[in-house]
């Protein structure tokens, strides 16, 4: 069979390597550097089972900037281009599926679409009327940045948003080149699959600023916040996971999911108070972490990495970027980001060389890594439990 998949980023690449197993799977991107890498079994994102994949597996993978040879004769073509959320809309920016799918229908139109960017809930079957065409449904990803194909090899579920023949091939095709050997598969409708995504993305942010906030009473009060997490999280309803204290929640997914989740009650009238809190909370987490270093006084402050998390090359959106904001009125800054190909950002210095930090009042760090040890009397950071 043969796949299309439209756009290779992190849910796209994880995609085309995990169908590229079984079957024939062409990429299709914009940038010509993208695709010269992935022909070249080199991962343009970091990600370690990709780049394994790559070096051990024989792929049917091709990629290409050539939409024709991208879309033509392809069963299904996997939209995952990035939509993000624009707030003088209120909405996500979905122009470059809905160009996609323009493009689908006129170089394939027995294609059936299947779109894995996320998306305001509701948008598929306006979508379907709008371009007067059946043959497109939702399927939400759950991947993590830095571990997509772990995520698709071992799903926790696979939803699909259409009951029907072609649905289930699809999850077939999903369920066959994964590794893990019992997977839920659940067929809903597309808006309901749509409302899984954004409610899931939405209760993990609320656990992130639940824990955060947490984390505020007791740095507060000068208590252990590590006794404090640990006593309410061997409460087997509640888990040992997902709680390690942050900066705020960032990334490709939380901060637009939980505002387009938060912008489809507002706009249909519907009550909440929680969706609305769990994003004044972000907002107040990173607040709290400017003011506790500016209540240090310093004159010169180091950002230690913008990438979110460990095993990550991304810093798009990054929670760090806020209190940087917040932070640079006031004191002078260092930006040490190995991964950055930037020698300032935002008027920022931006350095890979560690010892520049040595120079720094105050390190801020997300997360505390080994090479920081012998500045810890320096960091500032709120990682708890050193992992997450």
């Amino acid at each position: 069979m043969k796949i299309a998949i439209a756009g290779t980023g992190y849910v796209g690449l994880s995609n085309a390597v995990l169908l590229a197993q079984n079957n024939e799977v062409v990429a299709l991107d914009i940038i010509p550097e993208r695709v010269e890498l992935i022909n070249k079994r080199i991962s343009p994102i970091e990600d370690k089972e990709i780049t394994e994949f790559f070096q051990t597996k024989d792929l049917k993978l091709k990629a290409t900037t050539d939409k024709k040879e991208a879309y033509e004769n392809a069963e299904y073509v996997v939209v995952a281009t990035p939509t993000d959320y624009d707030p003088i809309t209120n909405y996500f920016n979905t122009k470059s599926v809905e160009s996609v799918i323009k493009d689908v229908i006129e170089i394939n139109p027995k294609a059936t679409i299947v779109i894995r960017s996320t998306i305001p809930i509701g948008y598929t079957e306006r979508i379907k009327k709008e371009f007067n065409y059946k043959n497109i449904f939702f399927v939400p990803e759950f991947l993590r940045e830095g571990k997509a194909l772990y995520d698709s090899l071992y799903p926790s579920r696979i939803i699909v948003g259409e009951k029907s023949t072609k649905a289930e091939i699809f999850a077939n095709l999903l369920r066959e080149g994964a590794f893990k050997e019992t997977i839920p598969i659940l067929f809903m409708n597309n808006t309901e699959a749509e409302t899984v995504k954004l409610f899931a993305n939405t209760y993990l942010a609320m656990r992130v600023a639940f824990f955060n906030e947490l984390d505020m009473f007791a740095e507060m009060k000068e208590l252990n916040t590590k006794d404090i997490i640990e006593g309410i999280c061997l409460d087997p309803r509640i888990g040992m996971h997902y709680n390690n204290p942050s900066f705020g929640y960032g990334g490709y997914c939380l901060p637009k999911d939980t505002k387009q989740l938060l912008a489809n009650y507002t706009l249909e009238n519907i009550p909440q108070k929680l969706i609305e809190a769990v994003v004044d909370s972000n907002v107040l987490r990173k607040e709290f972490i400017a003011k506790r270093i500016l209540d240090r006084n310093p004159k010169k402050v180091g950002i230690y990495r913008l990438i979110m998390k460990a095993g990550s090359d991304n810093f798009r959106s990054s929670a760090i970027f806020d209190v940087i904001n917040m932070l640079k009125p006031f004191v002078d800054m260092v930006i040490y980001e190995p991964v950055a190909k930037e020698k300032e950002i935002d008027g920022i210095p931006v350095t890979n060389d560690l010892s520049e930090l040595e120079k720094c009042d105050v390190i801020l760090a997300n997360r505390m890594e080994k090479e920081l040890v012998k500045l810890k009397d320096k960091v500032y950071t709120r990682d708890i439990f050193g992992r997450d």
